[in-house]
């Protein structure tokens, strides 16, 4: 396909570059590219929308990350840093650096924690709450654009096929 090409009739660009790739190589089994490049593209398109969802509110995607864990968390939006890390898949150093960010900007304080006076909890302001939940409603009218060619049925389907995909990796067995 040249550049500037539409993708063939009724299929998709992924449907090109199958085809593409059977005829190069036919001896390799090039299936697992029907459903992961779709998946990789998806997620440049849905990480765009995040970004225009969340720039519209002065976020950037990991402060949103990190504001969504505290207003998930309910009353009184307030979990530790090792809680944050463990919902955020950052290094302590990063979450450090991140809090200490959003602390700066009035999006979240810093409380002693009351069972370990050593350590600290992370809450929610009243300005943090705000903007994550403008942002979330923004994220959502994305999101709910991007699916719209599902419906409701199809839209759990995929939402359970794609579940039994990232369940080893949520939950990796022993080694």
């Amino acid at each position: 396909m040249t550049q500037g090409e539409t993708a063939t009739a009724g299929g998709d660009e992924v449907d090109d570059l199958v085809a593409a790739w059977r005829r190069e190589r036919p001896d390799l089994d090039v299936a697992p590219l029907k459903v992961l490049s779709r998946v990789t593209r998806l997620a440049r398109h849905l990480d765009r929308a995040r970004g225009q969802a969340f720039s519209r509110h002065g976020l950037e995607g990991w402060e949103f990350d990190v504001l969504a864990a505290l207003r998930r968390s309910g009353e009184p939006y307030r979990l530790s840093p090792g809680r944050l890390l463990q919902q955020t898949l950052v290094t302590s150093g990063t979450m450090t650096n991140r809090i200490d960010r959003l602390a700066a900007r009035g999006l979240v304080e810093r409380h002693p924690s009351l069972d370990d006076r050593r350590s600290v909890m992370v809450q929610l302001t009243d300005q943090g709450a705000a903007k994550v939940d403008a942002a979330l409603i923004d994220l959502l009218a994305h999101e709910r654009n991007i699916l719209a060619g599902l419906g409701g049925e199809d839209a759990d389907l995929l939402a359970s096929l794609l579940r039994r995909v990232l369940t080893p990796f949520d939950h990796p067995g022993p080694i």
